[in-house]
C-alpha cells in the first residue's frame, strides 16, 4: 500500500526521497525491517497471551533429553511469524503484482491449514489434531491453484529470444550480440519451462516429459505440470513440518532457504544478471523479493524466542505455512528443481521416517518382528538419542543448510 501512496506523492507532490519506493532493494530492506519488529517486539505479547490462555504443548513422553521441561510452553506461535510476513507484504510489496497475490494466497492457505489442526490438538484436546488428509487435501489443492495460475494467467510469462526471419509478434525488443554484432529479438512467450542444474542452459520443459514416451499435446503438458507442482508442494510442507522438532531448527534453516531463494528471486527478475548468469528471466518476478525479505525477517525474528531454550514453538500454524511457502515460491520463480539441493535438511528429515517405518513394516511383516534403521526419526531424534545435546544438533543442521544454499546459488553457473 505505501508503494501507491509515495508513487502519488512523488508524481504530485515531488516530497524528497518518495521516489526510494520505487527500488525493490529498498522495499526489501524496509521489509525486513517492519518483519523484525513485528516479530521480535510484538512476539512476547503474544506469547504471554498464549499462557494466559493455556496454549501450551502437550509432549509426547519419546524418553528424549529435556522432553519433560518443554511440556505446556506455548504453542500456535506461527502466528507470530504469519503476522511478521503479512504486514511488510502488504506495506511495500505491488498487491496488482500475480505473484505476490499468490504467495499472500499461499500463506493464508497454508496458515489457515496449521491453525486448525493446532486449535484441535490444543482447545479439543486430541493430540492427533487435523486428519492426515484433510492437510493432504489442502495441500494439494493450495498446489492445484499454483499450477492452473501458473498454466493459465496472462501475465505469468517468461522472456524468450526469437530467431529474426521468423518475427512475428508486436511488440518484441531488438537486441544486438556483442560478439558477433547479429540482430535479435526477445518477447515475453507463455512457456512451461524451468530451470534445472547440471544440465545445458540451466533449462527443462515439463513439455519433454512424455514427450519420451511419444505423447505430446497441452493438456497433457499441463497434467506433468499440476503433478509436478502439487508433489513438490506436499513434500516442502511436510518437510518442513516433521523438521520442527527440536528449538530452532526449522526456523533458522528457513531463514536460510528463504534469503536464497530472495538471491534467486532477484537475479530472475533482473534482465541484466538473468542474461549474466544465462537463466530465464521472468517479468515481475522480482516483486518476490520483497516478501522473501518479510519471510526472512519474520523467521529470524521468531527465532529470537524460539532458539534454545524455546519459549514458544511455532505449532503447525508456522510449520506448515513456511513449507507451503519455500515451496510455492520456488515454483513462481521457476527453480522447483533446485527444492532438492536448497531444502536438503528437510528432504533428509522426512526421507528419514520414511525409511524408518518402511523397514519396520517390511522387517516385521518378513520377520515378525519390526526392526529400525535409526534410534528414532526424524533423523535430528536420532541424534538426540545417540546424545547429542539439541543445541549442538541444530547448530550442525544449520551449518549443513547454509552448505547447500551456496552449493544452490552456484548451480546457476554451473552447466
Amino acid at each position: 500500500m505505501l508503494y501507491y501512496l509515495f508513487t502519488w506523492i512523488e508524481q504530485y507532490i515531488h516530497i524528497p526521497g518518495a521516489g526510494l519506493f520505487q527500488y525493490i532493494s529498498f522495499r526489501t530492506a524496509m521489509a525486513v525491517i517492519v518483519s523484525l519488529v513485528i516479530t521480535t517486539g510484538f512476539g512476547s505479547r503474544l506469547i504471554r497471551i498464549l499462557r494466559a490462555r493455556q496454549v501450551g504443548e502437550t509432549i509426547r513422553d519419546l524418553g528424549l533429553e529435556g522432553e519433560k521441561q518443554k511440556q505446556g510452553t506455548p504453542t500456535m506461535g506461527g502466528l507470530i511469524i504469519i503476522a511478521g510476513i503479512m504486514v511488510p507484504t502488504l506495506l511495500f510489496a505491488k498487491l496488482d503484482n500475480i505473484y505476490v497475490v499468490l504467495m499472500i494466497v499461499t500463506t493464508v492457505w497454508m496458515g489457515t491449514i496449521g491453525f486448525i489442526d493446532d486449535y484441535i490438538k490444543v482447545f479439543r484436546k486430541n493430540k492427533e489434531g487435523l486428519a492426515g488428509r484433510f492437510k493432504i487435501v489442502g495441500q494439494v489443492g493450495l498446489g492445484i491453484i499454483i499450477a492452473c495460475t501458473m498454466y493459465f494467467h496472462p501475465d505469468i510469462v517468461v522472456r524468450e529470444p526469437v530467431v529474426y526471419p521468423k518475427l512475428s509478434a508486436a511488440g518484441a525488443d531488438m537486441h544486438v550480440e556483442q560478439s558477433t554484432g547479429e540482430k535479435y529479438y526477445t518477447r515475453d512467450v507463455k512457456s512451461t519451462k524451468t530451470n534445472i542444474p547440471f544440465y545445458k542452459n540451466n533449462e527443462f520443459d515439463y513439455a519433454k516429459v512424455l514427450s519420451v514416451f511419444g505423447l505430446n499435446g497441452t493438456t497433457l503438458t499441463f497434467f506433468v505440470f499440476l503433478v509436478f507442482t502439487v508433489f513438490i508442494v506436499t513434500a516442502v510442507s511436510n518437510g518442513a513440518n516433521i523438521t520442527d522438532g527440536i528449538d530452532g531448527l526449522a526456523t533458522g534453516t528457513s531463514a536460510t532457504i528463504g534469503g536464497t531463494l530472495a538471491i534467486l528471486a532477484y537475479v530472475s527478475g533482473n534482465v541484466i544478471f538473468s542474461d549474466y548468469l544465462n537463466i530465464m528471466y521472468i517479468p515481475n518476478s522480482g516483486e518476490l523479493v520483497i516478501f522473501a525479505g518479510a519471510f526472512v525477517g519474520a523467521c529470524t525474528g521468531f527465532l529470537w524466542y524460539n532458539s534454545y531454550p524455546a519459549q514458544v514453538f511455532m505449532g503447525d500454524t508456522g510449520s506448515l505455512t513456511i513449507g507451503g511457502i519455500i515451496a510455492a515460491f520456488a515454483v513462481l520463480i521457476r527453480k522447483e528443481l533446485l527444492i532438492p539441493m536448497l531444502c536438503g535438511v528437510f528432504l533428509i528429515e522426512l526421507v528419514s521416517v520414511i525409511m524408518q517405518v518402511s523397514y519396520f513394516k517390511y522387517t516385521k511383516k518378513k520377520f515378525g518382528e519390526g526392526k529400525r534403521i535409526f534410534r528414532m526419526s526424524p533423523l535430528h531424534h536420532h541424534y538426540q538419542m545417540k546424545g547429542y545435546h539439541e543445541a549442538k544438533i541444530v547448530t550442525r543442521f544449520w551449518i549443513l543448510g547454509i552448505i547447500l544454499a551456496i552449493l544452490t546459488i552456484v548451480t546457476l553457473k554451473v552447466r
